[in-house]
């Protein structure tokens, strides 16, 4: 079996609260839902709504009329006479969806006709419509409404309509009102009653049963799907396409002809021209939705992918990801060692497992670009025999006011505690740390060199490396520091130091070390 695609992200989709594409946007994601993602149709207009609209349908028909796909471009049109029609022919468009009333309370308060007289007006323009060698399909708007409170009137619309020259009666559940059972019962009566009709589904996600009413339309023999890309649409948006996508598929066992690859790039195309974010948990193509983030999912895949369901993520273009941070284990650690190509011993495991599992319990998420700094940070300085650390610090930035350090040091175990203040809260701390050390008579070196760098693809919660050059006695070397925030990085750059000229001469400290 195989269910045939009609996405309307350019018509339905647009009608999302503040999002309008302009002509060259509606004609870029035309070619790519018909020639890389490959639905069988597309809806990409509404009649008369305006020039753009007028110059977005010409172009995307130009174009279908040399790419072989002018019959599969469609535009919504209303029981107005021939004004929508006249429209759509101007622009080059050859298939009219006309959008008819699918419930006897629509046609009588907003249109004030009588079930005859509406027909009657169909029936002159699916005339017209011939004359001008156009395709007719019929929307049945509020069709779910009228199946609840009017069905007679609806079997009444079709019984007088189906012999006329129209392709497919699409059936809307305008509102978003049914419930996958009531949607089952409802497109079960129109396939029986009306078996060589070709019947649309068309859903919308009021109550979020747009993807489950799709799967009970399509079980009760409905042949054609309408969908958005990302689930766009007006209100709560229609039936996401890449969700469809994966119901018929694993679900249905039904063909759609779709190019599941092309899914995670035409999504992405639309987040940026739509300016509609995708949720992180949107199924298939959301940020998180093959993240594995429990340590204990991670073990599993490393065993025997115990935590793999069908919907793998390269179908989608994809990868599979396993998350670092507080929740990591080893596991984690080792799937994410893959991608670089490292094994490392199991000492050196727990070691940088314990690290990510601290900066997993100071920032949101620790990236796979961070992996390969935390790794230099922890296994860097495992010689290191530390007698000073720095106990406390409070670091202070106000506006008007010099920012100011209080800061404790812990030296062969004794607490030592200065105040100052300098043009940086790092240069505060330096000069608090400084005070202490000439009380102590201790030696301190001269800062060189400072940089900061931050893993590829970093955002505002990335990692930071910080790299601090110093100089004494005429030796150079450095040390670095890793942590979400900058200045924390240079501190522990500096404990570094500390600890490296507390135990060597510095006769002996080679360059660069």
């Amino acid at each position: 079996m195989r269910v045939e695609l009609m996405d309307t992200t350019l018509r339905d989709g647009e009608q999302t609260q503040g999002v309008s594409y302009s002509p060259f946007e509606k004609l870029h994601l035309a070619t790519l839902l018909l020639s890389e993602v490959k639905v069988d149709r597309i809806e990409v207009a509404s009649a008369r709504v305006s020039k753009g609209e007028f110059e977005a349908l010409s172009k995307i028909t130009e174009w279908a009329r040399h790419n072989n796909f002018h019959d599969k471009v469609e535009v919504l049109g209303f029981v107005d006479g021939d004004v929508s029609l006249n429209w759509i022919n101007d622009a080059g468009g050859k298939v009219i969806n006309l959008l008819c009333k699918g419930s006897l309370r629509h046609l009588e308060k907003q249109l004030r006709k009588t079930p005859e007289q509406h027909a009657n007006d169909i029936k002159a323009i699916i005339s017209k419509a011939g004359s001008l060698d156009m395709q007719v399909n019929i929307y049945l708007e509020d069709w779910s409404n009228g199946m609840i409170h009017s069905q007679d009137y609806v079997l009444y619309m079709v019984d007088t309509l189906k012999d006329e020259n129209i392709k497919r009666f699409m059936l809307p559940d305008t509102l978003g009102i049914l419930n996958p059972e009531q949607t089952y019962q409802f497109c079960k009566i129109m396939v029986d009653r009306y078996p060589t009709i070709h019947f649309d589904f068309h859903a919308h996600n009021d109550y979020d049963l747009a993807v489950a009413n799709v799967f009970s339309s399509v079980k009760a023999g409905i042949k054609g799907i309408h969908t958005t890309v990302n689930g766009l649409g007006e209100r709560a948006g229609n039936a996401p396409l890449s969700s469809v996508i994966g119901l018929l598929r694993d679900q249905l066992k039904v063909e759609s002809g779709v190019e599941e690859y092309a899914i995670t790039s035409v999504s992405k195309i639309v987040e940026s021209f739509s300016g509609i974010r995708i949720p992180v948990n949107k199924p298939l193509i959301g940020e998180n939705v093959f993240t594995q983030t429990s340590g204990v999912h991670a073990d599993g895949d490393n065993k025997d992918n115990l935590y793999f369901n069908s919907l793998l993520p390269e179908r989608f273009g994809r990868k599979r990801k396993y998350a670092l941070g507080k929740q990591s284990g080893k596991a984690t650690i080792k799937k994410n060692l893959e991608e670089f190509g490292l094994d490392l011993s199991p000492e050196a495991l727990s070691k940088v497992t314990q690290r990510v599992i601290e900066l997993g319990d100071k920032k949101e998420n620790v990236t796979l670009e961070d992996l390969p700094f935390i790794i230099a940070d922890v296994l860097g300085y495992e010689n290191i025999n530390y007698k000073i650390f720095i106990k406390n610090y409070s670091l202070s930035l106000s506006y008007g006011l010099k920012p100011s350090a209080n800061i404790q040091v812990e030296i062969d175990g004794n607490i030592y505690q200065e105040t100052s203040s300098g043009d940086g809260q790092y240069d505060a701390f330096m000069k608090a740390l400084r005070i202490i050390y000439e009380k102590l008579g201790k030696q301190l070196p001269n800062l060189i060199d400072y940089q900061v760098s931050i893993p590829p693809g970093g955002a505002t919660d990335a990692l930071v490396e910080t790299i601090i050059s110093w100089e004494i006695n005429g030796k150079e070397f450095n040390t670095k520091g890793l942590d979400a925030d900058q200045t924390e990085s240079a501190i522990k750059a500096t404990e570094r130091m500390l600890n490296i000229i507390e135990n060597t001469e510095i006769s002996t400290l080679t360059i660069n070390t």
